[in-house]
């Protein structure tokens, strides 16, 4: 079972099982407006797909589906992500990410209880979390492990923190058998356009400005979603019960690096009329409140364990990533010309995170 998984990286996972591998997914999804069936349209009528649209915050929902479909485990990506969003309403971060995955834990946990021993030793839910939880780091500072102190410092970094915790109570009070692991910052195909490197692309698009927060000096360690999804499944599999794994990819960027690199590609894969450089629609915009400076991950733990790599670097990872915005106009037009349109995110939205 996986939840969120007609998101951004859930859907990934999903579609990864189901090229992948010959596991069965139950997709659980509230779909929320970041989420689409779109993201799974080739698997609309997969044999081994089966889609439920359920709020994780419903319990009974959530019960009623794992008696129905007795999955082997459950990988956890269902949650609120975008920090703009949680400055502006962190109640909903609460509810969902905290309260959501609380309820999860609670069915989950009745649900494997009711397991013959062998299914029991069987079975494991993964949360999916992020490197937000670590807070921020200086320039010079080592890369986050899995031993970093928690310190974050904006609401949506906050509620993935508390829903870490709670996840480490049910195995230690429960006895649940659980994994976690907190990934970088991802990018990749059906990338909702709130998060800055789809913005980016759409606006250059659209001839519109590219705002830019602060300086651009903020560095985020960036990974390709297919290499996270190989990972998830990865730590699935071979992780160690009640441990937690880094993933990431050592590629480390400043935020106008990645602009600016973004502006070279569509230079070259989708030039302006008239030949005019994408560079030249680049505004810095003022910093958004409490915006960490730097994020890096150490990872050697999940490859020294499971032998896991990313098998993208950012430059092949962004190229496919800009080809795809250019081949999948209709897909990402369609949520800027309907109830999406007229958000204030939509329109002004430089999604450091």
């Amino acid at each position: 079972m996986v939840t969120g998984g007609a998101g951004f990286i859930g859907s990934a996972l999903v579609r990864y099982l189901l090229r992948e591998t010959d596991v069965s997914v139950v997709n659980v999804d509230a779909l929320t407006y970041a989420a689409s069936p779109a993201t799974l349209a080739a698997f609309r009528n997969h044999p081994r797909h089966y889609f439920v649209q359920a709020d994780i915050k419903d319990g009974k929902a959530f019960r009623a589906t794992l008696n129905q479909h007795r999955p082997q485990g459950v990988i956890h990506l269902a949650a609120e992500t975008h920090v703009d969003r949680s400055i502006d309403d962190p109640l909903a971060f609460v509810e969902t990410n905290v309260v959501g995955t609380c309820t999860l834990l609670d069915e989950t946990l009745r649900y494997w209880r009711a397991l013959d021993r062998s299914s029991q030793r069987d079975f494991r839910f993964h949360h999916v979390s992020t490197d937000e939880v670590y807070g921020s780091l200086a320039a010079n500072d080592p890369t986050f492990t899995e031993t970093t102190p928690y310190a974050p410092n904006s609401p949506y970094a906050a509620s993935k923190a508390a829903s870490d915790h709670f996840v480490r109570a049910w195995h230690a009070t429960h006895g649940l058998p659980v994994v976690s692991s907190h990934s970088s910052n991802n990018y990749g195909a059906y990338q909702f356009p709130e998060k800055l490197i789809p913005l980016m692309i759409i606006k250059a698009l659209r001839g519109e400005e590219m705002p830019v927060y602060g300086e651009g000096a903020n560095i985020r360690d960036w990974l390709y979603v297919d290499d996270h999804a190989e990972a998830l499944w990865t730590i699935f599999q071979r992780g160690r019960e009640g441990e937690c794994y880094n993933v990431g990819n050592s590629s480390e960027r400043r935020n106008i690096d990645v602009v600016r690199t973004i502006c070279a590609l569509l230079d070259e894969l989708s030039p302006h009329v008239g030949g005019l450089p994408y560079e030249r629609l680049i505004r810095f915009v003022t910093d958004r409140p409490g915006h960490d400076l730097r994020y890096a991950m150490n990872a050697s733990k999940l490859a020294k364990e499971t032998g896991w790599r990313p098998r993208h670097d950012f430059e092949q990872g962004l190229r496919r990533t800009v080809e795809w915005y250019l081949a999948n106009r209709p897909w990402w037009e369609e949520i800027l010309n309907g109830t999406y349109a007229g958000e204030r995110l939509g329109l002004k939205s430089v999604g450091a995170a």
